[in-house]
């Protein structure tokens, strides 16, 4: 490859982190301290680069794909063709981890987290914790971590570059405003992505006194003291981390919240049942409206184990399926993936269930799944998510790949994020037939008979492993490369595929 190429292909990937990012070329630039036009270059592969340019670029973009000098492997290479065989556990809720480690916030008292998840976003939160004076500390090779919160936060200290790789640090806007009487947040992307992604949370968290300006970069924070709630809150949007923010908030609110239109969610559930743990009163868990009896002081050692992700759940089944494989995944949290088994089930699933048995939270209910090689069909209306109880928003690129292997054809439609679905045409490069109708939805034609290639992972983490999963259906050996979006959401993704007959081989260029 030559030297050309490979500029052409590091500002492809630069191309595409920014856009996943939601910057302009100018917002880019700005971060970068250079000229829109030389983004422009970058990004045609018509600009040396140094490796500090490369190093700041994965900086501004939160993408391994163009940071230099890390370790461990940053790319799969797949012998596909494979059957998987086997068992293998779910781990623990990823987006249930980072909620509860920015609920330790509010708590005085020692904080336990079972089997919490060892993911980049995990780590990012720990390293913004730790530099504002959180002691944590993994206590086994269980993944228990104990948090340890001071009297007083060093905020000044805040781990900015942390900060800005984790779009979970806007969840330190409800546990924050109870501590101090102004703060700062940095984030990552320009002002009017800011301004976009803090209204929904500033509908929850006003009726509280809490005040933000998004500036260029941060996130600045007044909290008033004394402010009485006035009548329930109503969130003008039903998203996990908003409703998440406004019961953070109201855990050390003195007095009663009513929380309309809030998301009912796995993350959020787990959320509530950790309050509970800390004294907060809660009704309505698992409804859209959710009464909250805080607590103006919290102050308890708490030991709790969020619950297993359902995405992950859908991501094993998903392989399986795909593979023609029969596996057992065990510990399935079956209230959020029934409309998805259903869905299955009508385009031709054979599975087995289990009975019920609670998680160690002793709330949510598990059940073991053991897939059977499968004859799918397309279904006769088009898939599309919902929020809770309908068909998970984030698993809805892992029928992408499904429907590629039903027979005629299937019509999806994500509604919820911009550009997302223009990922799964990707798909196309391994032999699927993906057809991008609009940004929001494709159509799927099956089935596919999947082979080998390289690709460069998308900068969005349900499609970059749905394109895994198809990898590993695909005859020949692929390379996925730049993975570390996928080490965000899930942890040792390959080496635990590899435990059920995968052959993925994790490498780094020299």
């Amino acid at each position: 490859m030559t030297e050309q190429d490979y500029l052409s292909r590091i500002g492809t990937l630069i191309r595409d982190a920014r856009h996943h990012s939601g910057l302009t070329q100018a917002e880019l630039a700005d971060e970068l301290r250079t000229s829109q036009s030389a983004v422009n270059r970058i990004e045609k592969g018509q600009q040396n680069l140094t490796l500090e340019m490369l190093a700041r670029i994965g900086t501004a973009l939160d993408s391994e794909i163009v940071a230099m000098g890390t370790s461990g492997p940053s790319h799969l290479r797949v012998k596909g063709g494979t059957t998987l065989s086997g068992t293998i556990d779910v781990k623990s809720s990823k987006n249930a981890g980072v909620a509860l480690l920015c609920a330790s916030l509010l708590n005085a008292g020692t904080t336990i987290l079972r089997k919490v998840a060892r993911i980049e976003e995990v780590n990012r939160l720990l390293e913004v914790l730790g530099s504002i004076g959180v002691k944590t500390r993994w206590l086994n090779d269980q993944n228990d971590l104990e948090l340890v919160v001071p009297a007083t936060l060093d905020l000044e200290s805040m781990d900015a570059d942390a900060a800005r790789r984790t779009r979970s640090i806007i969840m330190f806007l409800g546990p924050l405003m109870h501590r101090v009487e102004s703060f700062e947040l940095p984030y990552a992307g320009g002002c009017d992505l800011g301004t976009r992604t803090v209204e929904p949370h500033m509908t929850a968290l006003r009726p509280f006194g809490l005040k933000v300006v998004a500036t260029e970069g941060s996130y600045h924070a007044t909290a008033s003291a004394g402010v009485a709630l006035e009548r329930p809150i109503v969130l003008t949007e039903r998203g996990d981390t908003v409703t998440e923010n406004a019961l953070l908030a109201a855990a050390r609110y003195e007095g009663v919240t009513v929380i309309r239109n809030a998301s009912p969610n796995y993350m959020v559930q787990d959320l509530c049942f950790f309050l509970e743990k800390l004294g907060v009163q809660i009704e309505g868990i698992g409804t859209t409206t959710l009464r909250v009896t805080g607590r103006a002081t919290i102050n308890t050692d708490v030991d709790y184990a969020p619950s297993e992700d359902p995405i992950e759940a859908m991501s094993l089944i998903a392989a399986a399926i795909v593979t023609q494989s029969s596996i057992t995944v065990r510990r399935v949290p079956i209230e959020f993936m029934e409309i998805e088994l259903a869905l299955l089930e009508e385009m031709g699933f054979a599975y087995e269930r289990s009975d019920e048995y609670p998680a160690e939270n002793g709330q949510t209910r598990l059940v073991d799944i053991t897939t059977h090689p499968s004859t799918l069909r397309a279904p006769i209306d088009k898939i599309h998510p919902m929020p809770f109880p309908g068909l998970n928003i984030d698993n809805l690129p892992f029928f992408a790949v499904i429907a590629a292997m039903a027979d005629g054809q299937t019509l999806l439609h994500d509604w919820v994020y911009e550009n997302r679905a223009i990922y799964l045409t990707e798909l196309n490069k391994l032999g699927a037939r993906v057809k991008l109708l609009d940004p929001h939805r494709v159509l799927v034609e099956g089935p596919t008979h999947w082979s080998g290639t390289e690709l460069v992972c998308p900068p969005a983490l349900r499609p970059a492993v749905v394109i895994l999963i198809a990898m590993l259906a695909a005859k020949g050996t692929s390379v996925l490369r730049s993975v570390y979006v996928i080490n965000r959401g899930y942890e040792d993704l390959a080496e635990r595929l590899n435990a059920l007959g995968a052959q993925i081989e994790t490498f780094r260029d020299i």
